[in-house]
């Protein structure tokens, strides 16, 4: 008996060592997901970052039941208008919206706007195998039967048209360029049901590609609307989980563009100070494959030896959207560690890495245009991360670091935009790539790197109105540089009334350094340089206390009942610039705005203002035969605002708002500091 009585107790034993067992593989196989860098181990400011190149986390399936045709066949067959079955197991719905089909464009059109689609959406997001839909294409001109395409499949069709024509150089025989994309948006919404129940993966990719047009035509809460319903869509058809059995073709289509909706959400989402529609927990869906789509085919994947598998960017973009999550994460916390910071510029900077070595800006190599755009979302998201600490609730020492390690990154891409052709630019420029410069230059301003911040605004001069929102971003700098230069002038009048005058001189010299530190401290250009910053409810310091004053007039808007409404925003050059002919024109002009920046240089008495007729373009960015590299200033080494300003993260180990600080609804913050004191006093000169 006691033989049995130890031979159950081993059992009992290895019962309890093989539950062990499988709860630490559990624990093991979380872990593996998201990596935790949480290196001081707050849970207010903890935060994961996903491994570079590392799959999603895969959800648990359920195991496999035999022996259940019959009650598949059954469900299958007595669920129907009760519940739909996973979207790879539905029927074909039948399609009852049949609307007129619009004529279809020349076929010569049709051939340039897919030449300027490939060369520019494609190249990120290449969520359309281009094999097929060419073959596609010409059957329907051949036999032109575009009553036999679905509706979704036109909508999908002009979509791409309207995309193509955003990034298509203007040319005489386009005289209509602005409203070309507008009346392709048109037809491809005219081929939606707005009532429909039942999706396929051209409703997804139609919503898709009509939620970046929007964006580009700088209608950005419409493209917020639309991508809301393209994340809906393919939420219903399933493609934010990885399933299947699916075609070859059609599985990696939808991985793909399950992806773009990834990344316009999450950009969407930095740019417009809003919650992100996907949660990560709710993404499963495994990376695209590494290869262009010319090589994927119904039987498989194959690249030919010696062949360039991937051309496309969108792996690389992906690696560095999915570190968004962070980003906004940290952005909305009152108090982020230097540790947190550095970690998370760090993983940006390692994202550098997936992108080939001419992305690197220390390169000296020709760069070609197209990688500016996908290099937007790596740049864009570390100034958005060092720009959060310009908050007046923040220490001085935190936001001159702020600043200075804006203008290295405003610097590094101004040694990209040396390297490229300048003509070329602006076909392949994004709304994104344009607002990132704009920001760049703002900094580069204020921080008296006046050369820079020209190449920069010639850049914007390039893309000029082949982007909407660049004539916008324009009039804005040139109101900066008009305010930047006034605040100029008082302070180098006040550094010389505090400086004595040179041996043999009857004017005293001007201590640059000390000009550079009175103008990055005052409040006013703080929030000039913070541009869009002040247009989030959580990080806007600019309108704070305001609600509880008197309530604010409200001018009515000029645009309600404009004389030159048409038909709808997109034929609106007001709605889509933001601007009337008066504004649009009353800055005047690129040339005389380079001017401006220049006479920035000598810090005269008065704001130049020479006559409009002397003025003449700038010559574009001469890079066809690049020059060496640019050598980008160590700010981290010797501050551009004096020694005696730490960097970040030195002497203490979390960069928290000040003690006792509070804001007011001027914007500024109450701390005891002799540094404040001398600000205040300066501003009160």
């Amino acid at each position: 008996m006691s033989s049995i009585k130890q031979v159950q107790d081993l059992e009992k034993q290895m019962e309890r060592v093989k539950r062990e067992n499988s709860g630490l593989r559990r624990m093991l196989q979380d872990r593996e997901g998201p990596m935790d860098l949480d290196a001081e181990g707050g849970d207010e400011n903890s935060f994961s970052l996903p491994a570079i190149g590392s799959e999603p986390k895969r959800r648990k399936r359920p195991a496999p039941v035999p022996e259940l045709a019959r009650a598949r066949a059954n469900v299958r067959d007595f669920s129907r208008g009760i519940w739909k079955l996973p979207a790879q197991y539905r029927e074909r719905a039948l399609i009852f919206f049949d609307p007129p089909r619009p004529e279809l464009p020349a076929r010569h059109v049709v051939d340039q706007l897919l030449h300027a689609y490939c060369n520019s959406s494609h190249s990120m997001f290449p969520i359309i195998h281009m094999p097929s839909f060419r073959s596609t294409i010409n059957d329907l001109y051949n036999s032109n039967a575009s009553n036999r395409m679905s509706p979704a499949w036109l909508s999908m069709f002009f979509a791409v048209l309207a995309t193509g024509s955003l990034f298509s150089p203007p040319s005489g025989s386009q005289p209509n360029s602005f409203y070309e994309p507008a009346e392709f948006l048109e037809m491809a919404n005219k081929m939606i049901d707005p009532w429909s129940n039942d999706f396929t993966l051209e409703h997804a990719r139609a919503l898709t590609l009509v939620t970046l047009c929007l964006n580009e035509m700088n209608l950005k809460s419409a493209a917020w609307g639309w991508l809301g319903r393209a994340v809906r869509v393919s939420q219903d058809i399933g493609m934010h989980v990885e399933s299947g059995p699916w075609p070859v073709i059609e599985g990696e289509m939808r991985r793909r563009t399950w992806w773009m909706i990834y990344i316009l959400d999450r950009t969407l989402a930095t740019e417009l100070s809003r919650p992100v529609l996907i949660d990560d927990d709710d993404c499963d869906v495994s990376l695209p494959a590494g290869v262009d789509d010319q090589f994927i085919h119904e039987g498989g994947m194959l690249v030919p030896t010696g062949a360039e598998p991937l051309t496309h960017s969108l792996l690389a973009v992906i690696h560095v959207v999915r570190s968004y999550s962070s980003l906004l994460t940290a952005l909305t916390t009152q108090s982020m560690s230097s540790v947190h910071l550095s970690t998370l510029d760090t993983h940006l900077k390692k994202c550098l890495n997936t992108f080939p070595p001419a992305c690197d800006p220390s390169s000296n190599v020709p760069l070609a245009p197209g990688f500016l755009a996908p290099l937007a979302y790596l740049f864009h998201a570390r100034l958005l991360l060092h720009r959060h600490h310009l908050d007046p609730v923040y220490p001085l020492e935190a936001r001159m670091a702020s600043l200075e390690s804006c203008t290295h990154i405003a610097l590094e891409t101004v040694s990209l935009l040396h390297r490229l052709n300048g003509s070329l630019l602006a076909d392949s420029a994004t709304t994104l790539l344009t607002t990132h410069i704009f920001r760049c230059a703002l900094f580069l301003l204020l921080t008296g790197y006046i050369d820079p911040a020209v190449t920069a605004v010639r850049a914007l001069a390039s893309i000029d109105r082949q982007r909407d929102i660049t004539i916008a971003c324009g009039r804005y700098l040139s109101f900066f540089v008009s305010a930047l230069a006034a605040k100029r002038v008082e302070c180098s009048n006040y550094l010389a009334r505090s400086a004595p005058p040179h041996f043999g001189s009857s004017r005293p010299s001007i201590d640059q350094a000390a000009l550079l530190q009175m103008l990055s401290r005052d409040e006013d250009l703080i929030v000039y340089v913070s541009a869009d910053l002040q247009a989030s409810n959580d990080a806007s310091w600019l309108w704070a206390g305001l609600e509880r004053e008197v309530h604010l007039h409200q001018s009515p808007s000029p645009f309600q009942h404009p004389p030159s409404a048409t038909r709808n925003e997109l034929f609106s050059p007001e709605a889509r610039t933001g601007l009337d002919e008066v504004d649009s024109k009353d800055w005047g002009g690129w040339a005389r705005l380079e001017t401006a920046i220049r006479g920035l240089d000598g810090v005269p008495a008065t704001t130049p203002t020479p006559s409009s007729a002397t003025w003449t373009l700038p010559p574009p960015i001469k890079s066809e035969t690049p020059g060496p590299a640019v050598e980008l200033p160590r700010l981290g080494d010797v501050s551009r605002f004096g020694s005696e300003i730490p960097k970040l993260g030195e002497g203490s180990t979390a960069v928290s708002p000040v003690a006792g600080g509070s804001r007011t609804p001027s914007g500024s913050a109450t701390a005891p500091t002799t540094s404040k004191e001398r600000l205040s006093i300066a501003n009160i000169i």
